[in-house]
């Protein structure tokens, strides 16, 4: 299929513009989850030399997911996406950054991103906390997982909506429709079974888990998890997922839909 971009004041608000980092990234349950509200994924990797629209006019919100590089990387199309940022926050369009999305959204803010102190590691399941701040907007998991070394400060402004162990800040808003999460609540099954492979396959940092506990203890926490992505994503998109429809399956990483 070939990826188009549309653009352009008459087009109806019913895409989400899909920011990915490799060539054969997915937005998974969040892509399913939106589709399944009637929306258009428009998918772009700006790694890839894909462009960024300069307005969200026609779009009703962005997602910046996670990837494999860092957010103080010289790479331009780092820069660019953090400095990106600023057009959803400046148009009050819903914006959602996935792990490195919400470390992209702290740069954009002024806030450092930076390593663990002892080298440490979040590579599997770990504890979340809400805040009484995320208590009063969402039911949250009680674990969840992450793939990361690297955590973001608290922008100014920001509000804290849950805390982890080993890095503090683990979710935060910003404005009226500006969120960022450090974990991955978007992984199928099968993204899941591919992560946790790589995981066997290399040397983690301390703290990881190895791959073997990431599908186990998947089924002991991602009952959770998925409850809370529904829940977040109708209060974030605005529509509520019709009753039945399917968001743990793959989903097409290599167009836009």
């Amino acid at each position: 299929m070939t990826q188009s971009f549309p653009e352009g004041p008459r087009a109806p608000r019913d895409r989400i513009l899909i920011v990915l980092h490799q060539e054969r990234s997915s937005p998974g349950r969040i892509g399913l989850g939106l589709m399944a509200r009637g929306f258009r994924l428009d998918i772009r990797r700006p790694a890839l030399g894909d462009p960024l629209p300069a307005s969200l006019d026609g779009y009703a919100g962005a997602v910046i997911f996670g990837g494999p590089m860092s957010a103080n990387d010289p790479d331009d199309f780092i820069r660019r996406e953090i400095d990106w940022i600023a057009v959803p926050l400046k148009e009050k369009v819903p914006f959602l950054g996935v792990c490195l999305g919400a470390q992209m959204l702290a740069r954009q803010l002024g806030a450092t991103v930076a390593p663990h102190a002892h080298g440490c590691g979040e590579i599997g399941y770990y504890p979340l906390r809400p805040t009484a701040a995320g208590e009063r907007m969402f039911h949250w998991p009680r674990q969840v997982y992450h793939w990361h070394s690297e955590g973001f400060a608290l922008p100014t402004g920001a509000e804290l909506l849950a805390e982890g162990e080993m890095f503090p800040n683990q979710a935060m808003k910003v404005g009226p429709c500006a969120y960022g999460i450090q974990f991955h609540p978007e992984l199928t099954f099968a993204m899941m079974n591919r992560w946790a492979h790589s995981a066997s396959q290399r040397v983690l940092p301390p703290g990881a888990q190895p791959g073997a506990t990431h599908v186990a203890n998947r089924f002991v926490y991602d009952g959770p998890v998925r409850a809370w992505l529904d829940a977040f994503l109708d209060h974030w998109s605005g529509r509520e997922k019709p009753a039945g429809a399917v968001t743990d399956r793959s989903v097409p990483a290599q167009s836009a839909i």
